[in-house]
């Protein structure tokens, strides 16, 4: 987004990739004439080249650089990443098991209230310069609420769906970090712009839907064989996101950012995984159909 979450926009550790329209952290090439224009890695001594061996410029800038001052609590850690992202996690859960037995399965008033909140609270956190983790377990909360409510519903029409898209949402998690960690999905300036691209004729399509049944029209999107295909191009694009969302932490551990960015992490991929989610209970119920 910028991408799905586009919460690595933010001034700090992260910044936005060098035209390719989604947010990063600061690694790419300085401008020719700027400060440090000879070295490859900026004015990030943390940065690490590919093959793994620091330059005797880098070493240098290492050995000169100030130590940590007292308001420099450390860097982000993957345990940093995990332990914030399964907190959000447990949040959103326990909030949606709240709507799911405390609201009957037809009263959308307070879910769709959650929701609207959750986009508001989400917004604020992306162009909030500091990171919030109040702001972010309140995200979770709203978020939580609105999914407890829908696949409550969703699963009095059709029983254990609910259990079925976590269970697939789980599976295109485990299956994009493995093919990020193997090295078979690369994030490289062509395939994020070609992903948002993508991206942006989908919410734009999803749009266009949206006005187009308020008047009645109906595109056939969320139903029938054209439904399975934009359900099956909806979780495509959630794995989309999490494959930047994995970049982003890689290279923001690499990078040494602020460990309080691990909050900024855990949002991101709640996020993209609140996306696979939605598109998986929707794709799920058209194949089910009326059984």
């Amino acid at each position: 987004m910028r991408s799905s979450n586009p919460v690595f926009s933010r001034e700090g550790s992260f910044t936005r990739d060098n035209g390719t329209g989604y947010a990063g952290f600061h690694t790419g090439q300085p401008q020719a004439g700027a400060p440090n224009a000879g070295n490859p890695y900026g004015n990030n001594p943390y940065a690490q080249p590919q093959g793994g061996q620091l330059t005797d410029e880098q070493l240098v800038e290492m050995y000169q650089a100030p130590s940590a001052g007292p308001l420099q609590t450390g860097r982000m850690t993957m345990d940093d990443v995990v332990a914030r992202t399964a907190l959000t996690l447990l949040t959103l859960v326990a909030s949606g098991a709240i709507a799911w037995f405390a609201l009957p399965a037809a009263n959308f008033g307070p879910a769709v209230v959650a929701a609207l909140a959750a986009f508001v609270v989400g917004m604020v956190i992306s162009f909030k310069r500091s990171v919030s983790a109040p702001l972010i377990i309140a995200y979770a909360a709203l978020e939580g609420f609105f999914l407890g409510a829908i696949s409550h519903a969703f699963d009095t029409i059709w029983e254990g769906i609910a259990i079925q898209a976590v269970l697939g949402t789980a599976a295109v998690f485990a299956a994009m970090l493995i093919a990020y960690k193997s090295g078979r999905i690369r994030v490289t300036p062509r395939y994020t712009r070609i992903g948002i691209a993508i991206a942006m004729g989908f919410v734009l399509l999803m749009l266009v839907n949206m006005v187009a049944s308020m008047f009645g029209a109906d595109m056939g999107l969320r139903s029938g064989p054209l439904g399975i295909l934009v359900g099956i191009v909806g979780i495509a694009l959630g794995a989309f996101f999490l494959s930047l969302d994995f970049a982003e932490i890689e290279a923001g551990i690499q990078g040494g950012a602020p460990q309080q960015e691990s909050w900024r992490a855990a949002f991101g991929l709640t996020v993209s995984l609140v996306w696979i989610y939605l598109e998986m209970l929707r794709l799920i119920a058209i194949l089910r159909g009326d059984d």
